[in-house]
């Protein structure tokens, strides 16, 4: 498997198709980013969307190919905040209702609703690094570069948000 900066040197060098390969790799973590800050899948899948498109019209000015992945999220984060700044957020939680592979139907159970509803009232920064944990399997490192924070900072963040979820669902631990 390439690298990050094997495939950006090689989009670079004109086989443009290469592209999609990154789109691949970051799309997850991209999405999750998105629908972090606006808290609707459809909003985030455009929002997506545009950060791909952003970045690849910006690749040559990225100065540490092997960075891609943190730069494509910083790209994610900035088109979302535009597009929340210019859209009405929706009221409920829309974030995860696309079906899945695991789930054709689009249904998810009155438990996985709960907590949805309770990731989607916590606050924007509690949001993001719980669906980069758990939603899209970042390690707390990962996200502390993702989202340009300590690991300090996101640990703390996680138990908060931990501690947040255990008292909406009224439950001992999660």
């Amino acid at each position: 498997m390439l690298s990050d900066e094997e495939l950006v040197k090689t989009v670079l060098a004109g086989r443009r198709k290469v592209f999609t390969e990154l789109v691949r790799r970051y799309e997850r973590s991209v999405h999750a980013t998105a629908a972090a800050v606006l808290g609707n899948y459809h909003t985030a899948q455009a929002a997506a969307q545009q950060a791909f498109l952003v970045a690849y019209q910006k690749l040559p000015t990225l100065r540490r190919q092997s960075a891609f992945g943190g730069w494509v999220m910083k790209i994610a984060r900035r088109e979302a905040l535009r597009i929340a700044r210019y859209e009405q957020r929706a009221t409920s939680p829309e974030l995860f209702e696309a079906p899945d592979a695991d789930n054709p139907n689009g249904r998810i159970g009155e438990a996985s609703q709960r907590l949805l509803t309770a990731i989607m009232k916590l606050s924007r920064h509690e949001r993001i690094v719980v669906i980069l944990r758990y939603f899209d399997r970042q390690n707390v490192k990962e996200i502390a570069e993702i989202t340009h924070r300590s690991v300090g900072t996101v640990t703390k963040q996680l138990s908060r948000a931990h501690e947040h979820l255990r008292r909406r669902l009224g439950g001992p631990e999660l």
